[in-house]
């Protein structure tokens, strides 16, 4: 929990919940876009025929999240991106993306109610998967740089609506 900057640990008090800075949200979304797009091109490309299938199927439920609780989103979401990472093939990308996923994860689940969307959330996610599953690198490159300018969006919001 430390490394994914969810908690601090306190010599000789224990740990501390990390608290959820904007800025710090922005910067790491600076770097998770770079990330997602690595990892949405190189599944396209390295993914095999099953995981494509899989991707598919995948990209149908996230397409079917209409009234889905948040809680059940994130832990579908949570299961979805790993198997995507899996399919990129890629240890280093793969390492680097696990702490903005837990952060972007507890920073939406605050936030979420700010643009009142789980199904938009769903629905660019779905897209992602789609064009893995066609194998199709620009387009996941494309749908990953939609996911993230909705992310940076819902961020900055965040800030408007506390103003």
């Amino acid at each position: 929990l430390e490394a994914e900057h969810l908690v601090e640990i306190v010599p000789r008090n224990g740990a501390r919940i990390t608290e959820i800075d904007v800025m710090q949200q922005l910067l790491m979304l600076e770097m998770r876009r770079e990330l997602e797009r690595l990892i949405a091109r190189s599944a396209a490309r390295r993914a095999d025929a099953g995981e494509r299938r899989t991707c598919l199927d995948i990209a149908r439920h996230f397409e079917g999240m209409q009234d889905i609780d948040v809680m059940d989103f994130l832990r579908y979401h949570y299961d979805a991106k790993r198997f995507l990472t899996a399919c990129a093939r890629n240890p280093f990308a793969a390492s680097a993306i696990v702490p903005c996923h837990a952060m972007s994860r507890r920073f939406y689940y605050l936030h979420h109610r700010v643009m009142h969307d789980v199904p938009v959330a769903a629905n660019l996610h779905a897209s992602i998967f789609e064009a893995v599953a066609l194998g199709d690198e620009a387009r996941a490159a494309a749908a990953s740089d939609r996911l993230m300018d909705y992310a940076e969006e819902l961020t900055r919001r965040t800030v408007l609506t506390r103003a």
